[in-house]
């Protein structure tokens, strides 16, 4: 179980920070406007680079982050076994019983 609280979070992960080729034009070519979280007990990684300014960019980064985490988080849910039913089994032997007809018919006839 992983915390997704805010300050827990700033803490677990490394921030990198990069150029985005993104809208903004200059200034977002100029910039290191991208943002790439790791967080270093699940090693999940986060990249983002939707806006122009980095701390709109973190905000988001973080907030996909906590809802990874949160994915993770939750129980798998256990699987009931069911019977496969009737109709598909019979099916599935009928293709079965047509693909061994077929393979008779390809052998040589038995000449006693």
């Amino acid at each position: 179980m992983y915390k997704t609280d805010l300050e827990t979070l700033k803490k677990e992960t490394k921030v990198f920070r990069f150029g985005a080729s993104t809208k903004g034009g200059q200034r977002a070519n100029r910039k290191e406007t991208g943002i790439r979280l790791r967080h270093i007990p699940s090693g999940i990684e986060v990249k983002v680079i939707r806006e122009r300014f980095q701390t709109q960019n973190l905000k988001i980064a973080f907030k996909q982050l906590q809802e990874r985490l949160e994915k993770l988080n939750r129980p798998k849910k256990k699987r009931i076994p069911t019977r496969i039913p009737l109709g598909a089994e019979l099916r599935r032997l009928k293709g079965k019983r047509i693909i061994a007809e077929r393979k008779q018919l390809r052998r040589k006839p038995i000449s006693e």
